[in-house]
């Protein structure tokens, strides 16, 4: 028997696959349905603040703003929590009350009216940083399961490179971050389907997802 850790599991293509469409349907449930806020692209929300705050639009300036603390808050968090438990068991399954904790907070917004949507926006960016904190390799790569920019911009260096010399480690590397992308679009575009049919109740698909990358990643740890 080969003993795999909580840790290379937590890296391998599956979870990254039930993360990245998470990822993305979580962005669209907040646009979509939460006031035009982004729960990931935090990028998106600084422009928006700094554009809202320029018109003098100083409350509707407020609901961009908290996304992006919390964005903060979460990605601090994760990394303190994640300090602290390596000193005692450096496995990698620390991830596991990573992923519970954001379904349920994810599971909590989805029963919030539409008058506490900076409340609900709040904590899905507060979940989403602990995702991208907490899984940011699959197969040895960098990733980022919750934003695109960053996939963009590695996939095409890897894609130059791969021009250049013709390795195929670098032509791997870049379609590793194309295929995040697209599942981070599939997952956007399934997030606004389900929307029309189930609302506010949508975003508990993100939490299916993210219990089946728990599961991946629990029965994942021992494999025969």
């Amino acid at each position: 028997m080969s003993v795999r850790t909580g840790k290379q599991i937590a890296e391998s293509i599956p979870v990254m696959i039930l993360l990245a469409v998470s990822g993305g349907l979580q962005d669209s449930y907040t646009y979509l349905l939460r006031g035009s806020v982004f729960a990931n692209a935090q990028t998106g929300n600084i422009v928006l603040l700094s554009v809202k705050l320029f018109e003098g639009n100083f409350s509707e300036a407020l609901k961009y703003l908290w996304p992006v603390i919390a964005f903060a808050l979460g990605v601090l968090v994760t990394e303190q929590t994640a300090h602290i438990i390596k000193k005692k068991d450096n496995s990698g399954n620390w991830r596991l009350a990573i992923l519970i904790t954001e379904a349920l907070i994810l599971m909590s917004t989805a029963f919030m009216p539409q008058s506490m949507n900076p409340v609900a926006n709040s904590l899905i960016s507060f979940s989403c940083a602990m995702q991208v904190q907490a899984f940011r390799e699959v197969n040895g790569h960098e990733y980022a399961s919750t934003m695109c920019i960053g996939n963009l911009r590695a996939g095409t260096v890897s894609l130059s490179k791969w021009i250049r010399h013709r390795d195929r480690e670098d032509i791997t590397k870049a379609l590793y971050y194309l295929a995040v992308i697209v599942l981070f679009g599939i997952g956007a575009g399934l997030g606004s389907l389900l929307m029309g049919v189930a609302d506010l109740y949508a975003i508990l698909a993100s939490c299916i997802l993210l219990m089946a990358a728990f599961t991946v990643i629990l029965i994942g740890q021992e494999r025969r």
